[in-house]
């Protein structure tokens, strides 16, 4: 299957979540089992050389991809969530949204010193959410050896704000506009 023919399989809803934005639902690339199956043969020949310990998925659709990858590539997943929602210590970072704040959390010590990691989400848009988790898990030690995301929205920036970071960062699909 080409790159095109997983990007026909994204879904584009008009004025979702307001007018103006053009939203990318990946739930439609999810449901087809040959694209989902190709995605994640794509996403895991990128990261395979990488050889990374943990795929590290940001809530809520990154989990699906991270998971996926890390039985493929026989590594451990690890959730990054909003707060609030994991059990037991966490550690987190707080980061600021175009309107407003957020958090960021994962389990104490769930990704050791020197471990090597990969970040996993479907969609990069502004970048914000993903440079608070790439932040995030160097702040606990780890080898962020890559962000990978199955599509980009170039045009809002985040890929950009990630390398001018010092973050490795990629994605298979890129759709132009917002």
């Amino acid at each position: 299957m080409s790159l095109e023919s997983l990007t026909a399989l994204v879904r584009t809803i008009p004025d979702f979540p307001k007018p103006g934005i053009a939203f990318r639902d990946i739930t439609t690339l999810l449901a087809d089992p040959a694209g989902f199956a190709e995605l994640i043969d794509r996403m895991a020949d990128r990261i395979r050389p990488l050889e990374p310990q943990y795929l590290v998925g940001v809530e809520a659709r990154g989990f699906i991809l991270a998971a996926a990858l890390a039985r493929v590539l026989g590594a451990g997943f690890v959730p990054v969530r909003k707060a609030g929602k994991l059990p037991g210590p966490t550690v987190g970072i707080d980061y600021v949204l175009e309107y407003g704040a957020d958090r960021l959390e994962l389990h104490q010590g769930q990704v050791p010193v020197g471990a090597r990691v990969v970040l996993v989400d479907d969609l990069i848009a502004t970048g914000g959410t993903a440079l608070a988790a790439a932040q995030l898990l160097r702040e606990q030690g780890a080898q962020l050896m890559l962000a990978l995301f199955a599509i980009d929205l170039p045009d809002l920036g985040g890929m950009d704000l990630l390398r001018n970071d010092g973050v490795a960062a990629e994605a298979l699909l890129a759709f132009e506009g917002d």
